[in-house]
């Protein structure tokens, strides 16, 4: 049987390894945890790394002192088992903690760094002591130090490797961020055990308590919103979302929501009917209006596939192409948003602009824009000078695009509005404004469409058609001139200009 002192050696390489993936895991599920508050945007992921590197930077430094001064196996012991007694905190807490950072009148990117701080820095800070206190203990002599430091960093650094690809392949869409942090506090508690037996104390049985009540809490919640707003919490492998029955304000009527955004909902329908909810989608029927005779339409970014349902209803015969990243929200919008399998209707799962990039030249007669991360988290690279091109050449000459923009006209919450106007009238001969709720002010944050014909002909802007009409009568009467430069792959800026609109939507 293998000796004490082999054993030792064993559990200290396998603690470090374990405490390495755990942080990664950590980290990454963190991202999913801060997102139904405030974003995913780059300015949080940034926040969310930076915060924990500073926070194992402190532990690292601590956790050599700590073990020159008092080099024992039940200590470091002690200090994982309160790395789970902090992340059982973050169980109990994180809804109330997030929900006073959302509501505070910060700019985004200060809350994100004051929850990054109070949510995920303290367990960060003792997983940081791990590595220099296991060296410690594992040091025979200084002729075998290298070898000794060396050999648990690089297990360290092979957990964190490991734990990166297990978060994001395995445990993020399959198990749910929720669990996975379930999962994170198990592991540090059972890991403290493994090095040293269980004490009874106050603060171990604290400890206890908190991360089995955390659980308990968090579950009844679960239950309490399913049961009364029929609210499904789901991660897929790229978003958060979250699906829920509430009462629409403007129609009063009941609706089946997805928001993956703590500011908007992405898409939405009635329960009792097949009509469009959302009033900027109604938009996307100008098609029929700049392009008469269209016959097949591109659309990136399905979503609940509000739209599709609608434009095949609409236009039988007349086929759709519609690119979503996520093949999880396809099957979702399956589930809970009544999508149905259709010869005119092909999906596509990946990037949109990796598929405008390979698309055929001179393909659609119209390309619907409606990727979001969320309201205020456009992917940059459907925005650039390059991608519009791309969009060009996918057009049949005298095709159209249009856009769905989150922003205001005027004002700091305008500069991405003002960007991506310019980086368009740099491609199309002809570029259109439309306020989707015209009697909102120009310098407040609204949803608003940008038309962008392919043709050189002048469009006439009124017809017959009652519901153009209507729609027609909402375009921006005004000259715009943008104050922004063009948006390039190399220099797109859209997270930084799109803070000024979030920071404008919450005031």
């Amino acid at each position: 049987m293998p000796d004490r002192q082999t054993f030792s050696n064993f559990a200290l390489e396998l603690t470090v390894f374990v405490c390495g993936a755990l942080v990664m895991i950590y980290e990454i599920t963190g991202s999913r945890l801060l997102s139904p508050y405030i974003g995913s945007s780059t300015y949080v992921w940034t926040s969310l790394i930076g915060i924990i590197l500073a926070a194992l930077s402190l532990g690292y430094w601590l956790g050599g002192k700590t073990a020159d001064r008092k080099p024992e196996l039940k200590i470091l012991a002690s200090i994982i088992f309160l790395a789970g007694g902090t992340v059982a905190v973050t169980i109990l807490f994180k809804d109330i903690i997030l929900s006073a950072v959302a509501a505070s009148p910060l700019i985004l990117e200060i809350k994100s760094l004051v929850a990054a701080v109070l949510l995920f820095a303290p367990a960060s800070v003792l997983l940081g002591f791990v590595t220099p206190y296991a060296v410690k203990l594992k040091m025979i002599s200084l002729a075998d130090s290298g070898k000794t430091v060396g050999r648990l960093y690089a297990l360290s650094t092979v957990g964190s490797i490991f734990g990166t690809f297990l978060a994001g392949f395995l445990l993020i869409p399959f198990v749910g961020s929720t669990k996975t942090l379930y999962l994170i506090g198990f592991c540090l508690i059972g890991l403290s055990i493994l090095l040293a037996p269980f004490a009874v104390t106050k603060t171990n049985l604290t400890v206890l308590i908190l991360f089995v009540f955390g659980i308990l809490t968090t579950e009844l919640q679960s239950y309490y919103l399913l049961i009364t707003s029929d609210l499904h919490d789901i991660d897929t492998e790229y978003s958060r979302v979250r699906i829920f029955t509430t009462t629409d304000e403007a129609s009063g009527k009941k609706i089946r929501a997805m928001a993956i955004d703590p500011y908007f909902i992405q898409s939405k329908m009635y329960l009792e009917s097949d009509e469009l909810a959302s009033e900027y989608a109604k938009y996307y029927h100008l098609i029929r209006h700049f392009k008469p005779d269209f016959q097949t339409t591109l659309l990136i970014g399905g979503a609940g596939y509000s739209f599709p349902k609608e434009y095949l209803k609409t236009y039988p015969g007349k086929q759709l192409d519609t690119v979503e990243i996520d093949p999880q929200m396809t099957e979702l919008a399956k589930k809970y948003f009544r999508l149905e399998e259709n010869p005119n209707l092909k999906i596509f799962h990946e990037d949109g602009r990796i598929f405008l990039n390979r698309a055929a030249p001179n393909r659609y007669d119209a390309v619907l824009m409606d990727a979001f991360g969320s309201l205020f988290s456009v992917p940059f690279q459907l925005t650039t000078i390059e991608a519009v091109t791309e969009i060009r050449r996918v057009l049949k000459n005298d095709g159209v695009v249009i856009f769905n923009v989150g922003g205001a006209i005027k004002g700091g919450a305008s500069r991405f509005l003002q960007a991506e106007i310019a980086t368009y009238k740099q491609v199309f001969p002809q570029v259109f404004l439309f306020k989707v709720r015209p009697e909102r002010n120009d310098e407040e944050v609204q949803n608003l469409i940008i038309v962008a014909s392919k043709s050189e002909k002048p469009v006439e802007l009124k017809t017959a058609d009652p519901q153009l009409s209507k729609i027609l009568e909402n375009i921006y009467p005004k000259p715009f001139i943008s104050q922004e430069e063009v948006l390039t792959d190399d220099l797109a800026p859209v997270e930084f200009y799109n803070s000024f609109a979030q920071s404008g939507y919450q005031h």
